[in-house]
């Protein structure tokens, strides 16, 4: 019968049919139903791997509400599992069966079925069975489809044979990519996007008797089997079975190459033939068919042969396998020409269809076949925050992203894609890699260099990977800590950002872009352009959001201070790519009123491309056009108008591509326009070696998580560090103290990374390998007790270190007002308020922003502004047991409280708790001699003007800030602070007078 044959009403289920027989009429030999799941709460609301139920999706509004739910008409039983949902990325829930018990054996039975209480809305609904692995997290995933187009309950009946793998989801390469059935680990639903709506559900059964005749498979090793020109392929057939069992009957394979692009007898030798797999055969037995392309003397592009199966007595593989002959002798595969002669003919080569598929992005987990890669000529995947293989290692990454490349050769001209990443603080995605501290605290290191080298580590591990790509740096300009993006930013002044961008060469290598094809550099991405860090607070019209994604008002002469400054740096620097924000840019006086940044070609066009001369390529954020008002088809003619190049389209792909063509042909967009875009996308694939070097090179992954990584992220973690307080000197520890240790953040690796670690949100435990503070102040030798919650007695300890502080977000789920706020939390003002009532004590905010600690203040004898400090627990023990000196510098201004935000240096009107650039030092002596010091200082400082010797320039203003701030530290006020702030910034502008001038001028208002 058809798999969703059976509709009845409550009445029918009720009163005329035993629910045993609904359904299709059972043989007389099948064995019984088994029960999966009658939800009558048997199972548990749980997390993985845990075994129960769960919801998830792709933020923080998609994951669907459950319940069980008491129901008259239920079919079995007197509950179910209903929900509710509205998902606009993606969204589903899940029965993970426990890892800690054997998985089930399934393999006596023909399918899953389940009742299903229809809509009627036309959707389809996606279902997913768990095969082989460790767990369900692990585990191989097959799936199918039923359309929601019935109303009441209908069971839906699926035999095992319907499911196909999913070859966008890993573990890479699968576990053996047989359905065994022998090792099920749970399924999963995925619900309908774009209808708001509700569902019940019941009754998860096997069902049936196994059909030996459809238990066994025919596979092929691979899709697609490049070749060279006048070489060999090598086609493996496989067969296997269920359960892995000897086949029972034979099985037959006949195989004919035909159809395709290339032509038989003059590009390859036709072959057709057939292979027996006789009975009895073991499971996994291969033979191998062998395809010959020929010589010939003329340049081509690739040319394809699909090598036709018609399998007989087992299941066909799912798609027909194509050996394609490498192009060969076209001017743009000759490394040796220039980049630009190399681009130009390519281009010359193309048709509309296959320079729009250039300018397509898609999410790897969208794709709804890898076979999508040649058939729309994509030019480029990504993984979202969180989309990452299973396992998630490193060879996982290469193995998945080489299987997306591997597609690519099936196209007509084989250009490879360019896959990309959000590596913001390393390579965060990936288990294992080395986590840095995110950019506000790489800001408030005030170190280039060590920019540089944060930058390098993660190039290094992304680009070992197999990706070459990363959406990184943000060069925001951080100007409201009520953004939930302030973390990703360097600092709130202009001079600040633009002094880290030496992150860009870390990334890139030379700004010329000669290093972009070594195995241990990438692509970066400047974003997001321009002024998401202006953001007016209340202006954002996305979900809950309060900040994000909202509008920025400005004047020009604001925005072109701070705002765009940063970019024109690393235009300079030869920065490869920049994403625009989702924000609004609302310039006063321009008559325009607010415009969405992916729509406004005065700025991209105009400022960016032309006066600024970025010649890399614009890429759109996640989905991004969609908030450009109007329909699809003007999102689509707009935004790549306004000068973008590609577009990222996670799950649209299919409808962008289709769309920009219909734009290109109605003539409402250019062809020149299009031509531009294609060129500025293949630059950069030729810089990066792509053409001759499409796979990953992974003689640099044992260099991931390395000690030689993890040092730079440690020195990184170290002179992150703020001391905003040292109230008598209780810092440094000495390790002869007894230490106790407390609060929420003292030993929690997920809280001290931070969001964008491993998750899009991050979340909090342990969630990749690391050191927390508290690991690394035992590491460092301290006598240390730990009570996370200071329930443990206080009594004889000779000082407290307390470390509270925010747990992960990312984005506008961080944003203040949106669940969020700057105070601590209950549990950790009370953790301080009683380490500090009984001892003396350090206190140290785990945060992406300033935490408000008010009048607490007074009774903190220490207080560090930790930031996110990464995986390396170790430096921030480096700084507190006195291993390093404390450096850091606040990157933006601590605020006394919320109502003073936004509160910037610079402003006319300025009483911060501790202004910017604050930053006290230990194991520095400091300058002594007060007004006269200060005098000499000024001296040098006006020499190093004179002649350009910044070294002398600095270390003067250096000195000068230390001896300004002893005096400041307990007497900061707006008059002290205004000029403090004022000279920080002064100093990296490079007038080093004029910053000795404004800390005289502190110096004498304290």
């Amino acid at each position: 019968m058809r798999r969703t044959a059976l509709l009845a009403s409550a009445a029918l289920l009720t009163g005329l049919l035993p629910l045993a027989s609904a359904g299709a009429a059972a043989g007389a030999d099948d064995p019984a139903p088994v029960p999966v799941d009658t939800f009558e709460g048997e199972v548990p609301f749980a997390n993985p791997p845990a075994d129960g139920i769960f919801p998830w999706g792709s933020d923080t509004d998609d994951p669907p509400q459950l319940a069980l739910t008491a129901r008259s008409d239920a079919p079995e039983g007197a509950k179910v599992l209903t929900g509710s949902y509205d998902i606009s990325g993606y969204g589903g829930f899940t029965h993970d069966f426990a890892y800690a018990q054997p998985a089930q054996d399934w393999s006596a039975h023909k399918g899953i079925r389940f009742w299903w209480d229809g809509q009627n809305n036309a959707k389809k609904v996606a279902f997913e069975i768990k095969d082989g692995g460790a767990n369900g997290e692990a585990s191989e995933l097959w799936t199918t489809s039923f359309t929601d187009d019935f109303t009441g309950w209908k069971q839906i009946e699926i035999p095992f044979t319907d499911f196909t793998y999913r070859t966008d989801y890993q573990p890479v390469g699968g576990i053996d990519q047989v359905l065994g059935l022998t090792q099920m680990w749970g399924y999963a639903v995925t619900l309908p996007v774009g209808v708001k709506g509700r569902f019940a559900m019941d009754d998860v059964e096997l069902y049936g008797k196994a059909d030996q005749s459809l238990r066994a498979s025919v596979m092929t090793d691979s899709a697609v089997y490049p070749v060279k020109e006048g070489g060999t392929a090598a086609v493996k057939v496989s067969v296997a079975t269920t359960g892995s069992a000897p086949i029972d009957e034979p099985v037959t394979v006949a195989y004919e190459s035909a159809g395709g692009t290339a032509e038989s007898g003059k590009d390859y030798t036709p072959v057709k033939g057939e292979i027996t797999f006789p009975a009895g055969t073991a499971s996994g037995t291969s033979r191998t068919i062998q395809v010959s392309a020929l010589k010939d003397k003329s340049a081509e592009s690739a040319e394809t042969i699909p090598l036709k199966l018609t399998v007989t007595g087992a299941k066909a593989p799912a798609e027909t396998p194509q050996v394609v002959i490498d192009a060969h002798g076209l001017p743009y595969l000759n490394p040796k020409l220039p980049v630009r002669k190399r681009v130009a003919d390519l281009v010359s080569r193309m048709s509309l269809e296959e320079k729009a598929g250039q300018m397509t992005q898609a999410e790897r987990g969208a794709l709804t076949a890898q076979g999508d890669i040649a058939t729309y000529d994509l030019g480029s995947l990504l993984s979202g925050g969180g989309s990452t293989p299973t396992p998630n290692t490193a060879a996982a990454w290469a193995k998945m992203i080489d299987s997306f490349q591997l597609r690519a050769q099936a196209s007509r001209f084989q250009i490879p894609l360019i896959y990309g990443v959000d590596a913001v603080h390393g390579h965060n995605n990936l288990v294992g890699s080395t986590i840095m501290p995110h950019n506000i605290g790489i800001g408030a290191t005030r170190d280039p260099g060590l920019a540089q080298k944060a930058g390098a580590v993660t190039a290094a591990e992304v680009r070992a990977t197999g990706i070459p790509w990363d959406f990184a740096p943000c060069l925001c300009v951080t100007r409201d800590e009520r953004w939930g993006r302030s973390y990703e930013s360097f600092g709130e002044d202009p001079a600040l950002v633009k002094s880290m961008e030496t992150i860009i060469q870390g990334l890139q290598g030379a700004a010329n872009g000669k290093d972009l094809k070594d195995d241990d550099k990438v692509l970066a991405t400047a974003k997001h352009f321009v002024g998401d860090g202006g953001t007016v607070y209340g202006s954002s019209t996305t979900g809950s959001y309060t900040i994000d994604q909202g509008v920025t008002k400005v004047t020009r002469q604001q925005l072109e201070a701070i705002h765009l400054s940063p970019y024109q740096t690393a235009v300079d620097r030869g920065i490869g790519s920049v994403m625009p924000s989702y924000s609004s840019l609302d310039i006063l006086g321009d008559g325009q009123g607010p415009v969405k940044m992916h729509a406004r070609a005065d700025m991209i066009n105009g400022v960016l491309k032309d006066r600024m001369g970025f010649d890399g390529f614009v890429i759109s954020d996640w989905a991004a056009i969609d908030q450009i008002p109007g329909d699809y088809a003007s999102d689509v003619r707009t935004s790549v108008n306004a000068g973008l190049d590609m577009i990222m389209v996670p799950y649209a792909y299919k409808d962008f591509r289709t769309t920009l063509i219909d734009e290109v042909r109605a003539g409402r967009i250019s062809e020149s326009r299009v031509d531009d875009a294609v060129t500025r996308i293949l630059t950069q694939k030729f810089k990066l070696g792509l053409f001759e070097k499409p796979y990953a090179d992974t003689s640099g992954a044992s260099l991931i998580g390395s000690p030689e990584h993890r040092a730079v992220a440690r020195q990184a973690a170290a002179e992150s560090q703020v001391l905003l307080k040292n109230a008598g000197g209780v810092l440094p520890l000495r390790k002869t103290q007894k230490v106790y240790v407390a609060g929420s953040n003292a030993d929690d690796i997920g809280n001290q990374t931070g969001g964008w670690t491993i998750t899009w949100q991050g979340s909090s435990g342990p969630i990749t390998d690391g050191t927390t503070i508290l690991e690394g102040m035992r590491r460092a030798g301290g006598d240390v007790t730990y009570s996370k919650d200071a329930s443990a007695p206080t009594g004889g300890y000779d000082v407290g270190v307390v470390v509270v502080g925010e747990t992960p977000y990312a984005e506008g789920v961080g944003d203040v007002g949106n669940g969020n706020d700057l105070e601590l939390t209950a549990a950790d003002k009370a953790a301080v308020d009683k380490v500090c009532g009984a001892m003396k004590c350090v206190v140290l905010t785990v945060s992406g922003r300033p935490q408000l600690v008010g009048d607490r203040l007074g009774s903190i004898d220490a207080l560090v502004a930790s930031w996110l400090p990464g995986t390396e627990g170790d430096g921030v023990a480096d700084v507190l047991y006195g291993k390093r000196a404390f450096t850091g510098q606040l990157p933006v201004t601590w605020p006394k409280s919320e109502s003073q935000l936004p509160i910037n240096v610079g402003d006319a009107s300025y009483d911060p708790q501790f202004p910017y650039g604050w930053g006290l030092t230990t194991l520095t002596k400091v300058p002594a001699g007060g007004t006269s010091t200060l005098k000499v200082l000024a001296l040098v400082a006006e020499a190093a003007d004179r002649t350009g010797a910044s070294e002398a320039g600095r270390a003067a203003v250096a000195k000068a800030r230390l001896l300004v701030q002893q005096k400041l530290a307990s007497t900061i006020t707006p008059a002290t602070a205004k000029p403090f702030a004022d000279a920080d910034h002064l100093l990296l502008t490079g007038r080093y007078a004029a910053a000795v001038a404004k800390l005289k001028e502190a110096y004498l208002a304290s």
